[in-house]
């Protein structure tokens, strides 16, 4: 089964751009699990990675993990690891995400999703591109970043929230 595209919807300075976020989660050839990133932080990808199987119970280890940002851009924005995530997830689990929707938010050790900032030009740029739904952390300005976008979003407090919207009713034993 194809995977859907995961989008990221984030910052170049001022303005927001979509970025398309491509992983590849396969079982590892040789003894020691491989990591390929480009265009994202190799650290950044280790933390997002150990929070999945730690606060998730996603297990990598035996899994070569493949990251590419599409088109040759370089991400360092924290807002990225929630589309990055998502990614890896759909990725191992072989599911798609919702069709026409773009993923936000910074992720912290706990798996707690943290608000992003200008979340309303993210999600106004998204419309604009025809992006019908949206992931992204629960913020205080929520209602006016829906009236820019146009729909409601799905807003995660956790990163086990956005496994059970990739996957619904997956244990975590059926993740090992």
């Amino acid at each position: 089964m194809p995977a859907a595209p995961r989008f990221f919807a984030g910052l170049e300075g001022t303005r927001p751009v979509l970025t398309e976020i491509q992983a590849l989660v396969a079982p590892a050839a040789f003894g020691t699990p491989r990591r390929a990133v480009v265009g994202w932080d190799n650290s950044r990808l280790a933390m997002v990675l150990a929070v999945l199987e730690t606060r998730c119970g996603f297990s990598f280890g035996g899994k070569d993990v493949y990251l590419n940002v599409a088109g040759g851009l370089k991400i360092s924005e924290p807002a990225a690891d929630m589309a990055v995530a998502a990614a890896l997830v759909s990725s191992a689990l072989d599911v798609p995400l919702p069709p026409k929707a773009v993923v936000f938010g910074e992720i912290a050790l706990s798996g707690d999703i943290r608000p992003v900032s200008r979340m309303g030009a993210r999600l106004k740029e998204a419309n604009k591109l025809g992006f019908t739904r949206a992931i992204g952390p629960t913020s205080g300005n929520q209602h006016e970043a829906e009236r820019n976008f146009g729909c409601t979003i799905a807003k995660m407090r956790k990163l086990s929230d956005l496994i059970d919207l990739i996957e619904p009713g997956e244990s975590i034993a059926a993740r090992e």
